[in-house]
């Protein structure tokens, strides 16, 4: 499957966002600063909340794919998305959304729910994991080549789970 730099970068806000911890309105600022989505000057403990409610929402896309497209189609009616094509310095056609002037929460749930159900019309939703080390309940979006990717970061999960295999290979 061939992942569009503007799919990339939604699924990986869907990713971050589900990932992240949302405890204060100062962490939901840092999450879409990261992000670069726009919001207004001031958000609310009320923008927290809404944008809570559609991380469980995704956080149950990603562990209950099954689900997924009657939980997308939920959080998408939420939203006032208008799509366009678009075309910027000469480079191809783009498909691009946009939830106006409309409340953080509902432009969160507008660019990463339009971006998971790319997924689920391209059949790739089985690439929606989480991650397999042990303690560890992070989401990802496997975009390999050959869908092998278990791990949310090999570089820590990864390394920690081959490293605790090795260990228990080296004992026996």
């Amino acid at each position: 499957m061939l992942f569009s730099q503007d799919l990339i970068r939604s699924l990986a806000t869907a990713v971050d966002l589900v990932n992240t911890q949302l405890v204060t309105v100062a962490d939901l600022v840092a999450l879409i600063e990261r992000r670069q989505v726009g919001y207004p000057d001031e958000l609310t403990g009320a923008d927290l909340e809404a944008v809570r409610g559609s991380r469980e929402e995704f956080h149950h896309v990603f562990i209950a794919p099954d689900q997924g497209v009657e939980r997308l189609n939920k959080l998408l009616g939420r939203t006032r998305l208008t799509l366009r094509l678009s075309e910027y310095d000469g480079q191809r056609l783009r498909l691009q959304h946009h939830a106006g002037e409309a409340p953080v929460a509902e432009q969160l749930t507008a660019d990463c729910g339009l971006a998971l159900a790319y997924l689920f019309v391209q059949g790739e939703q089985t690439r929606l994991r989480t991650c397999a080390a042990e303690g560890c309940s992070r989401v990802f979006v496997d975009a390999s080549r050959n869908r092998c990717r278990v791990y949310c970061d090999s570089r820590t999960c990864g390394n920690r789970a081959h490293a605790a295999a090795h260990r228990a290979r080296r004992r026996t």
